[in-house]
C-alpha cells in the first residue's frame, strides 16, 4: 500500500482524468516506472523555457554531458513520455509479453496517463517534447546493464506522428523508438516505481526532489543530504541561495508523495523521511507476495560485495527488481540480495566511496 500524499488539494495539481477515462487496460493498469539513472543524475532541464546551454555533471567518477538541439534541452516534463514508455514496457514484461524499442502510442492515452489536458495546445506541446527528446544528445560513462556507452546518443532515436485531417488537426498517435541506452536499462530492470501523484507535482524542482528521494531514500527510514550536494544532483541552474529557499518552501508545504522533507538550518542539510514503514519486519505471505526482512549479516555481506554503495538503497532496488521479475521463488533470500549487490558492483564499481548522506 502506498502512503497517501498529504495536503493534496492545496499544493498538487488537480486530477484531470479518472481511471474510468483510461479505457485501455494497459494504460490504466500500468504502474509508473522510471529509470534509476534518470532519477539519480540530472539528465533533464528544470525550466519550461528553452535551454540551449551545454551541461556537464560529474559525481563519484560518473559523468553526464548533455548537448541541446536548436530547440533546447529535453525538460523534466518531456520526460513524461519516457515514463509512459517505460511503464508500458515493464507492464508487458510482467505479463511475459514481447517488447520492442519501438512503441506506437495513442496520443490521448499518453496525455491522460500523465494527467495532462487534451486540448489542441496539449497535442502541440507533445510534438515539441518529442523534438527535444530526439534532439538532445547525451554522452556518459554510466552503465546500463553490463554495457558502458561513451558515444553520443539521444534519449529517443526517432519519432513519428499521425495527425487527423480537418479543422482541429488532432494528433492521433505517435511512434517512438527508444535509444539503445534507454532500452538496455529497461531490459536490465534498472527501474523504480513512482507514486501516481508524481504527475500532480506542478513545479520542476518538486519533481526532481521526489525523484532523488525515491532513488536514494527508497525504503529506508530516512536519507540525509547536504543542500550543496542536493543542489548539484538536482541539476537546478538557480543560485544555491534561491534553491535553498525553494527547498524550505517545499518542506513547509509537506506535499511530496511518499516522503516528508525536513530542512535543518543549523547543518544546512535536508532529510527525507519515508512516510511508509518499509523498514519494519514484513513477513512472507502464503502466496509469496512479499519478501521477508533481511538478517543483519546480509547487510554486512552486501557492504563487502558492493563497497561504497548504500546497501539500503540497493535493497530497495533489489525488492523492486524482484517484483518486476514476476516474484520468482528464492531459495536463499539473503544470498540473492548479496548476489544482486555483487552484480551491481561488478557493473559499476564506485571509485570514491561516500557515506550514505552524500555529503560533498
Amino acid at each position: 500500500m502506498v502512503a497517501e500524499t498529504p495536503n493534496p488539494d492545496e499544493h498538487l495539481l488537480p486530477i484531470r482524468h479518472s481511471n474510468a477515462d483510461l479505457f485501455i487496460c494497459d494504460v490504466a493498469d500500468a504502474v509508473l516506472k522510471d529509470l534509476m539513472p534518470h532519477m539519480e543524475h540530472p539528465f533533464f532541464a528544470l525550466s519550461k523555457k528553452p535551454d540551449k546551454r551545454i551541461r556537464r555533471y560529474e559525481h563519484n567518477g560518473e559523468y553526464v554531458e548533455i548537448v541541446p538541439s536548436v530547440k533546447g534541452l529535453a525538460t523534466i516534463y518531456d520526460k513524461d513520455i519516457l515514463i509512459y514508455c517505460i511503464s508500458q514496457i515493464m507492464h508487458k514484461l510482467k505479463r511475459r509479453e514481447p517488447v520492442s524499442q519501438r512503441l506506437r502510442i495513442t496520443a490521448c492515452d499518453l496525455l491522460m496517463f500523465a494527467n495532462r489536458g487534451t486540448a489542441g495546445k496539449d497535442y502541440t506541446a507533445l510534438c515539441e517534447a518529442l523534438d527535444r527528446l530526439e534532439g538532445t544528445r547525451i554522452k556518459t560513462n554510466i552503465k546500463t546493464g553490463d554495457e558502458e556507452q561513451r558515444s553520443s546518443f539521444g534519449l529517443i532515436d526517432a519519432s513519428a506522428a499521425r495527425r487527423k485531417h480537418g479543422l482541429d488537426g488532432r494528433l492521433l498517435w505517435v511512434e517512438v523508438k527508444l535509444s539503445d541506452w534507454v532500452f538496455n536499462a529497461i531490459r536490465s530492470q534498472e527501474v523504480l516505481t513512482l507514486h501516481r501523484d508524481y504527475f500532480r507535482l506542478g513545479r520542476p524542482v518538486e519533481r526532481r526532489l521526489y525523484e532523488l528521494a525515491r532513488k536514494h531514500c527508497g525504503r529506508q527510514r530516512e536519507f540525509t543530504i547536504s543542500v550543496e550536494t542536493l543542489h548539484k544532483k538536482s541539476g537546478s541552474q538557480s543560485p544555491e541561495k534561491h534553491f535553498r529557499h525553494m527547498v524550505k518552501e517545499i518542506a513547509e508545504r509537506d506535499h511530496l508523495p511518499d516522503y516528508r522533507l525536513v530542512f535543518d538550518d543549523v547543518t544546512d542539510k535536508v532529510t527525507f523521511y519515508n512516510r511508509e514503514k518499509w523498514w519494519e519486519a514484513t513477513p512472507t505471505s502464503s502466496d509469496d507476495e512479499a519478501l521477508p526482512t533481511l538478517p543483519a549479516a546480509a547487510y554486512d555481506d552486501a557492504r563487502a560485495a558492493a563497497p561504497g554503495y548504500d546497501v539500503y538503497a540497493l535493497e530497495g532496488e533489489w525488492r523492486e527488481w524482484w517484483v518486476a521479475s514476476g516474484k520468482p521463488k528464492l531459495e536463499n533470500v539473503a544470498a540473492a540480495f548479496v548476489g544482486f549487490c555483487r552484480s551491481r558492483n561488478n557493473r559499476a564499481p564506485i571509485q570514491r566511496a561516500k557515506d550514505t548522506a552524500w555529503d560533498g
